[in-house]
């Protein structure tokens, strides 16, 4: 079987700008993106049905018999079990969200309202956990980060934990992956596990509580205080104060300052000194910048950060209120709070040339050895034509 995670279009745009850059499925919530989640319980590599623009980096395979995921539903062995029986032309629903539907080829071609009027629905009655809004990243990470860990683990053994090392709590529930290095840190294991990806480095004085995991290459810096439940994509590097935030990868916090109940796209950069509050003074509901609504909303929590889309730069000594948005190559300065909303592509709140922000890509993908290509490029120059009337 041939399996899709495709863009529900409303979920897509209640998840800008992180998912300008990328399917949903690709957004990390966990250890591991919601694509890896679905790759490894269905034993198979997935596809992806998204928006035009990003088709040629994230392309659609297509198959004799196919069966179509929404990519924002994170999975479970109960749901696979049941996505698994469909036939064709059947699809499997819980409450109002078509969670899959299963299709030929051709039906897939020509996929449209009409074909979903001969299809039998089936109703999923198990739990179904769907990533619908920017702050369920950050909030759903504990439960997520625990259940990646069991599954990850198992049947597997941790390299060893080095005796210069503090370790709080049971052991077991700290994880180390081949070539991680771990010298002069405290582990503390006592409120949630702790998983450390291959070759990453946590350096020393630095004081860890889980739930954590950090991926392959990330790296914790001097002295950081990283509080549960937080995660760190491939090659991030996070110093000072961090608590529940979801960095997807590639991104640098490496220096003093707090950051918390947030979100950080990739190849992202957070000067010295950068603080983000997450509550209010007034202990009131924070509102966030929707670009489904293209107004604030009401996001029912009291704790609420940043939210930062893939490559945005930010100077140093940098103060963010509650509940920000910043798109897509921002670069981000000036003195006091900065506004609660900033879109893509600004210099200092003025517009800010696409062809800049591809100069410092190229740059940057190099400093990891990644090549910044063509399609990359073009999705950026899209992106900078879908944004405009943000910046006018």
């Amino acid at each position: 079987m041939n399996y899709i995670l495709f863009d529900d279009a409303t979920t897509r745009s209640n998840l800008k700008p992180l998912t300008f850059t990328r399917p949903t499925a690709d957004l990390r919530v966990g250890i591991t993106t919601i694509r890896e989640k679905w790759n490894s319980l269905l034993e198979t590599e997935t596809s992806t049905l998204t928006e035009k623009y990003l088709e040629e980096k994230f392309p659609t395979i297509k198959k004799a018999n196919n069966v179509l995921i929404d990519g924002s539903v994170v999975p479970n062995c109960e749901l696979v079990a049941e996505i698994k029986k469909l036939k064709a032309n059947q699809a499997l629903s819980c409450g109002d969200i078509i969670v899959a539907y299963r299709m030929d080829a051709e039906g897939l071609d020509n996929n449209s309202d009409e074909a979903f009027e001969h299809m039998e629905e089936i109703e999923f009655s198990g739990d179904l956990i769907k990533v619908g809004h920017l702050w369920d990243l950050y909030l759903l990470n504990d439960e997520m980060i625990r259940k990646d860990f069991a599954r990850l683990v198992e049947g597997r053994k941790s390299q060893k934990i080095s005796k210069t090392n503090t370790v709080i709590g049971d052991e077991s529930q700290i994880f180390v992956e081949e070539g991680a290095k771990i010298e002069g840190a405290i582990l503390n294991a006592e409120k949630g596990p702790i998983y450390v990806g291959k070759n990453a480095e946590i350096m020393e004085g630095a004081r860890i509580r889980g739930p954590f995991a950090m991926n392959e290459n990330a790296v914790v810096k001097m002295g950081a205080s990283i509080y549960g439940a937080t995660t760190l994509g491939p090659y991030a590097k996070v110093g000072g104060e961090v608590e529940n935030v979801v960095f997807i990868g590639y991104s640098n916090k490496p220096h003093d300052g707090f950051l918390g109940n947030s979100v950080i796209g990739e190849w992202c950069n957070i000067g010295a000194g950068t603080n983000s509050s997450n509550l209010k003074n007034t202990y009131d509901e924070i509102k966030l910048w929707s670009y489904t609504w293209e107004t604030f909303e009401r996001t029912g929590q009291q704790f609420c950060g940043l939210f930062m889309g893939d490559h945005t730069k930010v100077a140093i000594q940098t103060t963010f209120n509650t509940g920000t948005i910043i798109g897509v190559g921002a670069t981000i300065f000036g003195s006091g709070f900065q506004r609660n909303f900033i879109p893509s592509f600004t210099w200092g709140g003025k517009q800010y040339d696409v062809s800049k922000v591809i100069e410092v890509a190229e740059r940057v993908y190099e400093r990891r050895g990644k090549k910044f290509d063509k399609i990359d490029a073009d999705i950026l120059k899209k992106i900078f034509k879908i944004t405009h009337p943000y910046r006018s």
